[in-house]
């Protein structure tokens, strides 16, 4: 029993020790071993700003592209915007280059101040993060010419299904292109449309952000912890692959970079911007470089025939169940760590269960029970063991007074007592074993959905994937895992007995800071265990009375 006992620590120590290890390493996630290319874009010593040259084969028509070298400054200060607001955005479009240069998302509080919007595009209160497009080739409208903006602000009124926001600038030779964004009720995807463009000439698409991390580190959100943040690009072939900003600066970046299918984007926590082209149309994605601290990363098309070049831009939070429907791959932006095989079930049956009770909280607790049922046979037989070992102490404690000066008569003692009894002294570990994966994965889900995002549960818990403010709901996962440790059989040493009555407060300390949906699901299980726990118990001791 010594031994299970001191396994059962070393265990549940190692696997937290994991738990706070991934957390740390979770902003560093591997990169797919896929057959990809290096990216052979601009270098870290590129240019800033300038406009990428497309490779594309289907460049035959009309004059060779050429980059077009800028500033390096992402927008010029004092150029002109156009306030744009719908049901979803507040956005700003600035006159140079037509870039979308803010988008606060009115449905999702700022992390700070949740009177405030969250701002996703961002020209520079706390980062760069800008949607940019334009025309490939001398003379053509890029991401850094003067265009011409609507006049006042546009606003999607009542009654309207969409806003189309026009805006238009000139080419070298005397022409006009049109840019035009359509903003749709309702949704979080923006169709970017360029118009009267040479048949065969390129468009590019791209997305430009600092690489600093979307959360401060030290927020009482994080803990100091950042979550993943940079560029990502899909495609069929090489499905889901996440760059870090180093790899770019270092010019090592690895991604497929031509395709007739796929889609880049922006990755962050709980907020993604994709650009998603049309389906079977060839594209190069690229990634680079643009400045001090400033990347872009995006997709370059040919126009069609008809001189026009749209992409949808989605830009909003990584709600799972619309981003499947939006793009092929586009719901693996939200990062469950090495542990999805168990997140995602795990998060599908959250979301079925909220479904029905239209809480978060509830639907963890409901989680918790079904869980509890699945591995109820399995606890039975673990707390049918502790409950037989209960019972066994004061034979355990006789031998140990007998032996206790030669411990190999002592451990002989035991494990003959153990056979005869029928006992098995590691299986009070099951249930704890089983339990990691689960609680590990149930944290990766309330880091990574958006969903849990300022998700209320009751009273005092105004966000289930922050810590509980008055630390209440740690303090009652501390009172139940302490009962836990009474109805256990006491460990014969002293000293053992004593690490056994300190691991309550042990982790109650580490539960302070978790989250307090991953707080609540360890002290509703908690619970339930005391419930079988105590029953199991019973009826053992009973029996044992006959």
């Amino acid at each position: 029993m010594d031994n299970r006992r001191l396994i059962l620590l070393l265990v549940f120590s190692f696997s937290l020790i994991m738990l706070w290890d991934a957390w740390q390493r979770q902003s560093l996630p591997k990169l797919a071993a896929v057959a990809t290319q290096t990216a052979a874009a601009p270098s870290a010593s590129a240019p800033a700003g300038v406009v990428p040259t497309p490779t594309l084969a289907a460049a035959g028509a009309g004059a060779a592209p050429t980059a077009v070298p800028v500033t390096a400054t992402a927008v010029l200060p004092g150029a002109a915007t156009a306030k744009i607001k719908t049901d979803l955005y507040v956005a700003d479009i600035s006159s140079q280059g037509g870039d979308i240069t803010r988008l606060e998302l009115v449905r999702h509080p700022a992390t700070e101040d949740k009177s405030k919007h969250f701002v996703l595009f961002d020209n520079g209160e706390k980062h760069i993060y800008l949607a940019q497009s334009g025309v490939i080739g001398d003379g053509l409208p890029n991401h850094k010419t003067e265009w011409k903006l609507p006049v006042g602000d546009q606003v999607l009124k009542d009654g309207e299904k969409q806003l189309e926001v026009r805006l238009e600038a000139s080419t070298a030779s005397g022409g006009k292109v049109v840019k035009t964004y359509v903003f749709h009720r309702g949704s979080y995807q923006i169709d970017v449309r360029h118009e009267g463009v040479t048949a065969g000439a390129h468009a590019y698409y791209q997305i430009t952000r600092d690489g600093k991390p979307a959360e401060q580190q030290g927020s009482s959100m994080m803990m100091g912890v950042t979550t993943f943040t940079g560029p990502a690009v899909y495609t069929d072939a090489e499905k889901y692959q996440k760059v870090e900003f180093a790899d770019i600066l270092k010019n090592k970046a690895k991604f497929a970079q031509k395709a007739d299918n796929g889609w880049v984007a922006m990755v962050q926590h709980y907020f993604v911007s994709a650009w998603l082209p049309g389906a079977s149309t060839a594209r190069e994605f690229y990634m680079r470089k643009v400045g001090e601290d400033l990347y872009s990363a995006g997709v370059i098309l040919p126009v069609g025939a008809d001189g026009k070049s749209t992409v949808s831009l989605y830009a909003g939070p990584q709600e799972q169940n619309n981003l499947e429907k939006i793009a092929p791959g586009l719901d693996l932006v939200v990062d469950y760590g090495w542990l999805t095989v168990i997140a995602a079930p795990l998060f599908w049956v959250l979301g079925a269960i909220h479904k029905l009770v239209g809480n978060w909280g509830w639907a963890i607790i409901g989680l918790t029970l079904l869980l509890k049922l699945a591995f109820f046979p399995l606890s039975a037989a673990s707390y049918k063991s502790m409950a037989k070992m209960r019972v066994l102490t004061p034979k355990l404690v006789k031998l140990k007074e007998a032996y206790g000066d030669d411990k190999q008569r002592l451990n002989q003692e035991m494990m003959a007592m153990y056979k005869r009894e029928k006992v098995n002294p590691l299986g009070g570990c099951l249930p704890v074993l089983v339990q990691i994966p689960v609680f590990i994965a149930l944290y990766w889900v309330l880091l990574g959905t958006v969903e849990m995002r300022n998700a209320p549960w009751l009273g005092w818990i105004t966000d289930l994937s922050v810590k509980d403010p008055f630390y209440v709901l740690p303090l009652i996962m501390g009172a139940t895992m302490f009962i836990q440790t009474k109805l256990n059989p006491t460990p014969p040493d002293p000293i053992q007995a004593k690490v056994m009555l300190f691991m309550p407060i042990m982790f109650t300390g580490m539960f302070l800071f978790f989250p307090a949906g991953l707080v609540l699901y360890w002290t509703v299980n908690n619970i339930l265990s005391i419930a079988q726990q105590w029953q199991i118990t019973r009826l053992v001791e009973a029996g044992e009375k006959k």
